[in-house]
């Protein structure tokens, strides 16, 4: 390959993780990212706790998908929207990203900070299915 057609690569692959965000370049996105995300409508958000831990509080918004039930088929399939998986902790959400990677699901992104996080910062919680 000539030194500028490496240089081009080089330089396009830098701008699109630069494009991409944080969130996509490292499968990860902060409270902040997935409330705009949110706001915007961008991001399809699946809470991977059980049932009953949904039903005592969840952000608005969020489906349910528990991680005791599990599979790809119950994941939203991709699209247009970024699909962010969470829990309580950040533990499960991050097996079921890693999973979902394994078997060829790149599109999933944890939000590692998980219900303890949104919580402790103040984020909006509904209660019910």
């Amino acid at each position: 390959m000539r030194w500028w057609k490496a240089a081009a690569l080089v330089a396009a692959t830098a701008w699109a993780a630069a494009w991409a965000g944080p969130a996509s370049a490292a499968g990860k996105i902060t409270m902040d990212d997935l409330r705009a995300g949110l706001d915007a409508g961008r991001v399809v958000l699946v809470d991977v706790r059980e049932a009953d831990e949904f039903a005592a509080g969840h952000v608005p918004g969020a489906v349910n998908v528990p991680v005791s039930r599990m599979s790809l088929a119950a994941l939203p399939p991709a699209g247009d929207k970024t699909i962010v998986v969470m829990c309580r902790s950040g533990n499960r959400s991050s097996r079921v990203q890693a999973a979902a990677a394994q078997a060829g699901r790149a599109d999933l992104v944890d939000y590692s900070g998980s219900m303890i996080e949104w919580t402790a910062k103040g984020g909006p919680i509904v209660k019910g299915p």
